[in-house]
């Protein structure tokens, strides 16, 4: 009795935090390390002790009774099953981690990693409740304060929507800032390298070269990989003739791209790549591909090149910079930004190509990839916008707060499951888990423009949710993807924080798993382009060479 008077631990919430964490150790979509799962586990038993308290505090004000100490009874009953529920708990874990990574093509970690698990769990524990006490401490003093101005009710409000206050606006205003400004200044630097072995273009066809409007040096690390690497028209001849195809009427595709430092504002650098396009004869081909790309500027290689293969070079493919920051903070930071680059970029497109005969148009496709996919949509206000201005589009791994995205999805056909919907009978927009086989419904007919969305059920990022606090998503009550656990369970918080553990992990598992989609761009653009005669053969060719012609220097997005 006397260790929990010291320690100042209510019981009740006790109970809550071991049963909290105890379900921590459901899978969810990507195995976690175990470093990873101590400190969801710690989260969730912070999580758990304060609702615990809370609902033990409304307890006493509905019975209108003063805290009690604990009884011996409960305090040795918790002393004896926390520790072997929670051993329980992490060997259930580990057998059910080794399976979800044998689903994603992972490589399992060793099982005494596990040991790791309850030692971070407490620490991380421990150091919530140690700031969650500072709160309350300064909370308290400042109630004391107000009671020498106001009434004692007064003072409890004004006292706790102070601090409450304050502490947001520390950690937005100061915290995030600082963290914001320092990542910033670092991606900076980095933005100013160049991928090893890559030097200007030579080719007039890329942005960078010397007939190029844009410089080399303001390009950027992404934009200097996107121009500098890709297929000629020697290398895609020779791929199509390993493919079956017929090799003869090929050409070198063009690549245009305006970093930060190519113009000053968005618009400008969409005009001016706009210009490079035109200038390196863009609006001549006969495909013409606008990218948008995801916080740091990175354009998915393999997309690009297998778009390029599958035109035989006949292709132009126009992208803009509008960040440096990861993904992940640059949705945080600046996420209206990337909407006004994808809008700007697109426009700036569409512009010229509406001036020229309707004949003589190319045909135009869009892309984005998880950031790179919410900017691309800001061009469009709904399904028809697509369809009337487009020829096609492949959006892969779109974040699940994209707003056309969430829409289709909400909108989906009855009977439809979230991960793979129909949408309106597949007339304009599908989707697909594995673009290697016909996007549904197949017994449709999918004339006109082609809006192919590829998601992966394993995808945190396509998933992940507020919303999921206190909701089951859909995808959580109909049957499982085939790479996600059949015992992956909706648990209130729980689940939230372990899906957002995954978004640090949605790049580990091998292309066709997590948010890597590296190679099944062939098979998705064969299905916007409508390529007739489309075999495994082809497909296998043209996939080998994308993925070794294309490689990322600078990692995830």
């Amino acid at each position: 009795m006397s260790s929990w008077q010291r320690l100042g631990l209510s019981v009740p919430g006790c109970w809550l935090a071991l049963l909290m964490a105890a379900l921590s150790f459901l899978p969810s979509l990507i195995p976690r390390p175990a470093l990873y799962q101590g400190a969801i586990t710690g989260v969730n038993a912070a999580i758990g002790y304060g609702l615990g308290v809370i609902a033990a505090l409304l307890w006493r004000e509905v019975a209108d009774r003063e805290p009690r100490s604990p009884s011996t009874a409960s305090a040795r009953a918790l002393a004896v099953i926390a520790p072997l529920l929670l051993v329980a708990s992490v060997v259930v874990g580990v057998v059910w981690q080794r399976e979800a990574a044998a689903l994603v093509g992972l490589s399992p970690e060793a099982p005494f990693a596990a040991i790791l698990v309850l030692p971070v769990a407490v620490l991380v524990f421990l150091l919530v409740l140690g700031i969650s006490r500072l709160v309350r401490r300064a909370t308290r003093a400042l109630i004391g304060w107000l009671r020498r101005l106001m009434g004692p009710r007064a003072a409890r409000v004004v006292g706790v929507t102070a601090v409450l206050l304050t502490v947001a606006l520390v950690f937005n205003g100061v915290v995030f800032e600082r963290v914001t400004t320092a990542v910033n200044a670092a991606f900076s630097l980095t933005n100013n390298g160049t991928p090893e072995g890559l030097s200007a273009p030579v080719s007039a066809l890329r942005s960078g070269s010397t007939s190029s409007l844009i410089t080399w040096d303001s390009l950027g690390f992404q934009g200097r990989a996107f121009v500098g690497q890709g297929p000629d028209a020697a290398r895609i001849a020779e791929v199509s003739e390993r493919a079956g195809e017929d090799p003869t009427q090929t050409l070198d595709p063009i690549r245009a791209y305006a970093g930060l430092d190519s113009a000053p504002d968005v618009e400008a650098r969409a005009t001016l790549a706009v210009q490079d396009l035109e200038r390196a004869g863009g609006f001549e081909r006969a495909h013409l591909l606008i990218v948008t790309t995801t916080g740091t500027g990175w354009v998915e290689p393999t997309s690009v090149t297998a778009f390029e293969h599958l035109t035989h070079g006949d292709s132009a493919t126009v992208s803009m910079q509008y960040s440096f920051l990861p993904s992940p903070l640059s949705f945080l930071a600046d996420r209206e930004n990337a909407r006004n680059a994808g809008r700007a970029l697109f426009d700036a497109v569409y512009e010229r190509w509406s001036q020229l005969p309707a004949g003589e148009r190319p045909r135009l496709y869009a892309f984005g990839e998880s950031l790179g996919s919410y900017g691309a949509e800001a061009a469009f206000s709904g399904e028809f916008d697509m369809a009337n201005r487009l020829s096609g589009a492949v959006f892969t791994g779109p974040p699940g707060f994209n707003h056309l995205f969430g829409a289709f999805v909400e909108g989906r056909d009855d009977g439809t499951p979230q991960i793979e919907p129909s949408f309106r009978d597949g007339r304009t927009v599908r989707f697909t888990l594995d673009p290697r086989r016909p996007a549904g419904p197949a017994d449709r007919p999918w004339d006109g423009a082609r809006v192919l969305y590829m998601v992966h059920p394993s995808d945190a990022i396509t998933w992940w949710n507020t919303d999921v606090i206190l909701s089951r998503p859909d995808w959580l009550e109909e049957p499982r993807g085939a790479d996600v656990l059949d015992q992956t369970r909706w648990v209130p918080f729980v689940t939230f924080w372990q899906l957002s553990a995954d978004l640090g992990l949605a790049m580990e598992p091998g292309p066709g798993y997590g948010h890597n989609f590296a190679g099944e761009h062939v098979d998705a653009w064969a299905q916007v382009l409508g390529l007739q005669d489309w075999s495994t053969g082809r497909s296998d060719a043209i996939r080998e060479a994308v993925l070794t012609q294309s490689r990322d220097p600078f990692g995830a997005p």
